[in-house]
């Protein structure tokens, strides 16, 4: 579904990426693990077009998708829940989750925001209140729920348990299992909590200044601490 092909990118005259290449298959939960700063948030944020490509190829279900802006691409079918500050906290629950469907028609909106308080039934519940008065764990479900408006063939998340207390992250990860078995949509995720993520994904990449550094099975990493503790040095 996805190819990232010897890419570089960066921010202003800083190179983060020095010939980044990857694979994600349809329906699979893969994850981007390393170290802060190695180059895997702005992976995600150069796939959705929040970044250019300074050299090499993304590729999206056979096209090359180079700089297509942001908008584009979520009618492409790519989505993104960035990390840090996730909803409008100042906009209702079902304001926020409109936005994520701002292309698309208003009855099939109102139809998506059904189908998906049936994955998030407590958003249902708090649809009227302002978002900034949920909880941490239930702006991230918020955050997710938005990027799923649109029905992405490709949701990428940045850290979803970030800030999260340890039973919330728990419920979080459980909730991105349910949405891949229940949608069978493609899910890119970037995490911290690594012993967490190898449990629910089906393949991982360690990113390493930028490149690389690993691509395999999460079993290969949860039975080698060792080789796990080298991808973070």
């Amino acid at each position: 579904m996805l190819a990232i092909k010897e890419l570089e990118t960066g921010y202003g005259k800083k190179q983060v990426l020095f010939g980044l290449s990857i694979e994600i298959h349809k329906s699979e939960i893969v994850a981007l693990i390393g170290p802060n700063g190695s180059g895997k948030s702005t992976a995600l944020k150069t796939v959705c077009g929040l970044l250019h490509v300074w050299r090499g190829s993304i590729i999206f279900e056979d096209i090359i998708i180079n700089n297509s802006p942001p908008e584009r691409n979520v009618t492409r079918g790519i989505t993104f829940s960035p990390q840090g500050n996730r909803v409008l906290d100042e906009l209702t629950v079902m304001e926020n989750l409109e936005i994520g469907g701002f292309q698309l028609p208003r009855k099939e909106l109102k139809k998506r925001i059904e189908e998906i308080f049936t994955l998030f039934p407590v958003l249902k519940e708090y649809s009227r209140q302002d978002a900034g008065n949920l909880s941490g764990g239930e702006q991230q479900m918020l955050s997710v729920a938005r990027a799923l408006i649109p029905k992405p063939k490709l949701l990428m998340l940045d850290e979803p348990s970030l800030g999260l207390a340890p039973g919330l992250i728990k419920s979080v990860f459980a909730k991105i299992i349910e949405i891949n078995q229940q949608t069978g949509v493609t899910i890119l995720i970037v995490e911290q909590k690594v012993r967490e993520v190898l449990e629910i994904c089906h393949r991982v990449y360690s990113i390493k200044l930028g490149k690389v550094a690993f691509e395999g099975k999460p079993d290969e990493l949860k039975e080698n601490r060792e080789k796990l503790k080298q991808l973070f040095l």
